[in-house]
């Protein structure tokens, strides 16, 4: 099984509260504060699973993936979605295929570990 999980969230108490159960679930993460960031981690080989927040500044998180997808960043990764937000909005039109999920904050510990878990069984090596 793939143990890599990255988290994108320009906010840091989601960032770590992440990492704390990463750590616990003895999980390989990676942090990234943004959009640009997430970017960087991709083209230096990243590969897993890829928690992905929507609202965030300069680059938001439908933005981050077209760019994954137009810079061939997608294969061996899955994207889950994390917001605030109740349901999807139209800015996912056309990034359907290359979202595999959708949680809603605020989440819990178990509803994260259970959804790595399942996710990280179906990466691409």
């Amino acid at each position: 099984m793939n143990n890599g999980v990255m988290i994108v969230d320009d906010n840091e108490h989601i960032r770590q509260s992440v990492q704390m159960i990463c750590e616990f679930e003895d999980l390989d993460l990676v942090c990234a504060a943004s959009g640009q960031e997430c970017l960087q981690q991709l083209q230096s080989g990243f590969r897993g699973v890829i928690l992905m927040d929507i609202m965030m500044p300069e680059m938001d998180g439908w933005q981050t993936i077209r760019e994954i997808v137009e810079q061939g960043l997608y294969r061996g990764n899955l994207i889950l979605m994390l917001t605030g937000m109740g349901q999807p909005d139209s800015r996912m039109d056309g990034l359907q295929e290359y979202v595999t999920d959708y949680l809603t904050k605020p989440f819990g510990p178990d509803q994260l570990v259970d959804a790595l878990r399942y996710y990280l069984n179906l990466v691409e090596s």
